[in-house]
């Protein structure tokens, strides 16, 4: 529960952003700050989570995190202006950075690892379908209530969570609280790192990237002090997170995979909703309807992939997951004008069948070889990967779609010039049907002008989606390789951690 509404959140936003623009008298570009500043704090978070639970006590950090999102998902909801939203938004994804690792690591702990492939399935529908359902929900609360009810709805699951973590959940010895200092370098350098290259990735589209000063400076800024946080890291004698845990082949190469895996499973689920609602019309409900589907395969599909971990290596599964993920968005790059609902529909649903194939299989071989003690900064950064590369993902896609737009567009635009026959023949065929309508002469004319114009936009999005589409199954192809850098997994009943 914990886990779900955490992820809901990054995506529940987003077919809400015009509705919040409008009521707060904002555009809707500066409307995007309300998902923006939530996922720069929750990847920010993400990296110190472990020290975090490691100095207050993993059960106290996690009624922490539990509570006060509870609080600020309802100041969220309660926000005037986009400034107050903002400001919620951030502390709101500050202590919901910490619910994911710590509810992974007391899977680790309290599961033995025979057991480990089974849970991971169980919280894997609540991380999965998590961004699939938050546009569905957030666009029938939008439409049927207000844009308000889209962070009130954590409420009542945040009560019945915190108390049923405070009733039931008891930390092992090596997660009691213990005092250590503050590594006021370590987090200074995180978070100006990570929150300046969240920040030029959001905005460089707008700004028009290195053209612009401010863009230049977080750049700056962004890598400097990411590079010296990983060093200072290495040589600090008490890291807030212990970089160590990439010694570990196995998990390496997981959080390389489940990297691609979020930039591709955050992208998609912004691009779908995006393109129903900007080219096709769609309302916020119906656009969020796409999505649903796809979580309802997602739940299906996880007990028998849960089965085959027990009979095929882990690495076969999870390169035959991110094959079918390519081809599922290769053949989703085929948009034309008179795409239906119908057809989009089964585009996401071919979209989200392969991540049932990813996220058990890629945590269940992340975590198989790495020692008990470091599960929590396992975790930790396990989670902020997916997460930050999710939301660099979702900034550069839109950043994409806008860049492709500006090329067809200029691609396509001497096929629009008025001396062509077929545009001639176009504009009078419009302008015979406007004025059979009654329209006058020359409105009829302008009509037939307004509506080449709408119809040439619309081709060029179709094909601006359609490469956003390619390149991301591109990036699925790419890491195919990867998965076979890591060691065999455990067959059925393996003795080795974390599989099945």
């Amino acid at each position: 529960m914990a886990a779900f509404m955490e992820v809901l959140d990054t995506t529940i936003v987003n077919v809400a952003l015009p509705h919040i623009a409008g009521a707060l008298g904002c555009s809707y570009d500066d409307a995007t700050w309300a998902l923006t500043s939530y996922l720069v704090a929750n990847g920010i978070v993400l990296t110190i989570s472990g020290w975090l639970s490691r100095t207050f006590g993993r059960k106290r950090y996690f009624m922490i995190c539990i509570s006060m999102f509870t609080l600020t998902s309802f100041c969220c909801g309660l926000s005037q202006s986009l400034g107050m939203l903002v400001i919620f938004r951030l502390l709101q994804g500050f202590f919901g950075g910490g619910l994911q690792p710590c509810q992974q690591s007391i899977i680790l702990d309290i599961f033995p690892p025979d057991k480990r492939g089974a849970a991971f399935g169980l919280s894997a529908i609540a991380t999965i379908v998590g961004p699939v359902l938050g546009p569905l929900l957030g666009g029938w609360l939008t439409d049927n209530y207000s844009w308000h009810w889209v962070f009130f709805v954590n409420v009542p699951f945040g009560i019945i969570t915190t108390a049923l973590v405070a009733g039931i959940l008891e930390d092992p010895p090596w997660e009691k609280a213990r005092k250590s200092r503050i590594d006021v370098i370590g987090i200074s350098l995180i978070s100006l790192g990570l929150g300046c290259v969240e920040i030029m990735a959001d905005r460089g589209e707008d700004d028009d990237w290195f053209s612009s000063g401010f863009i230049i400076t977080m750049a700056l800024i962004g890598f400097s002090c990411t590079i010296a946080a990983i060093i200072w890291l290495l040589k600090s004698k008490n890291p807030l997170l212990r970089l160590s845990v990439l010694k570990d082949r196995n998990f390496a190469v997981g959080t390389v995979l489940v990297g691609a895996m979020g930039m591709i499973l955050y992208a998609g689920a912004v691009i779908v909703p995006q393109f129903a609602q900007q080219v096709q019309g769609y309302t916020a409900t119906l656009a969020g309807m796409l999505l649903a589907p796809g979580g309802v395969v997602i739940i299906c599909l996880i007990p028998f992939v849960g089965k085959l971990m027990g009979k095929v290596e882990l690495r076969y599964i999870i390169a035959f997951g991110f094959m079918f993920m390519a081809t599922s968005l290769f053949y989703s790059s085929q948009l034309y004008t008179g795409t239906s609902f119908g057809w989009l529909v089964k585009c996401r649903l071919l979209q989200s069948a392969p991540l049932a194939f990813l996220f058990v299989p890629i945590s269940t071989l992340a975590f198989m070889t790495l020692p008990d003690e470091l599960n929590a900064d396992g975790s930790a950064l396990f989670a902020m990967v997916r997460n930050y590369l999710g939301s660099q993902a979702i900034s550069y896609s839109g950043a994409g779609l806008t860049e492709a737009r500006q090329l067809h567009q200029d691609q396509l635009g001497t096929a629009t010039a008025p001396w062509r026959v077929a545009m001639r023949q176009y504009i009078q065929d419009v302008d015979k049907v406007a004025q059979w309508h009654g329209f006058a002469p020359l409105r009829a004319k302008s009509y037939a002008v307004a509506h080449m114009y709408q119809d040439f936009q619309v081709q060029v999005s179709m094909l601006a989606y359609n490469e956003v589409f390619q390149i991301l199954g591109m990036l699925a192809l790419s890491v195919v390789p990867l998965c076979f850098l890591a060691s065999p997994g455990p067959r059925s009943g393996g003795p080795a951690k974390g599989g099945h």
